[in-house]
């Protein structure tokens, strides 16, 4: 995994004009449920933060294609769970791996609604909740409305903290500094979560 972030990551910094398409297809990848568990996409994103710092791609293209990626990733996970939602859990990877999609629907079940955007912020249910929201046949209009929120924050969240943390070693910053600047970056995203949270369930 950690071999082929250095390569995607190599391959966009070669080749700029190209980057909104290979970033567009790593938030894709991440947040598509049948590509999350084989995909690095958030260490890929997260580096492509640095490229941004040094000039390499344009931030506001790169931020645009990771929110537009995750976006198609959760609607077509989103789709197939509506879709062929019985035939789901005996087909891969779910067959092999039945505990990660009933965390999903689990987790679906308690927070509802808010669970599309909240599970965007936590890797091992990026893309199974989409994909446990459409086979329990939650409203379309609700569920775009949390994926659209949510991308639009992942992405340029995650391009930041690799943006940060280049700054950080570019200013000659020590270990302490850096995790400091990676804690604060956590702090922030985990009130905003539970923020979004109290406002859905108010609502």
């Amino acid at each position: 995994m950690e071999n082929l972030a250095q390569q995607i990551v190599a391959y966009i910094a070669a080749h700029p004009h190209l980057a909104v398409f290979v970033i567009g297809a790593t938030a894709f990848g991440e947040s598509f449920a049948f590509l999350s568990l084989l995909f690095p996409g958030t260490t890929i994103l997260i580096a492509a933060g640095a490229l941004v710092k040094a000039h390499a791609i344009d931030p506001v293209s790169a931020a645009a294609a990771g929110s537009v990626g995750a976006i198609l990733g959760d609607a077509i996970s989103f789709w197939i769970g509506r879709r062929f939602g019985t035939v789901i859990p005996k087909v891969w990877p779910f067959r092999t791996h039945p505990d990660a999609l009933a965390q999903g629907m689990d987790f679906f079940r308690r927070y509802g609604w808010a669970s599309v955007f909240i599970g965007r912020f936590f890797g091992p249910l990026r893309a199974i909740v989409p994909l446990a929201a459409g086979m329990m046949e939650m409203p379309t209009a609700a569920f775009y409305a949390a994926n659209i929120l949510s991308a639009v924050v992942w992405a340029p969240a995650l391009l930041l903290s690799g943006f940060l943390l280049s700054s950080a070693a570019a200013n000659g910053w020590d270990i302490e500094d850096k995790l400091f600047v990676v804690m604060l970056a956590l702090a922030v995203a985990v009130a905003l979560v539970f923020w979004t949270r109290r406002i859905f369930r108010v609502r």
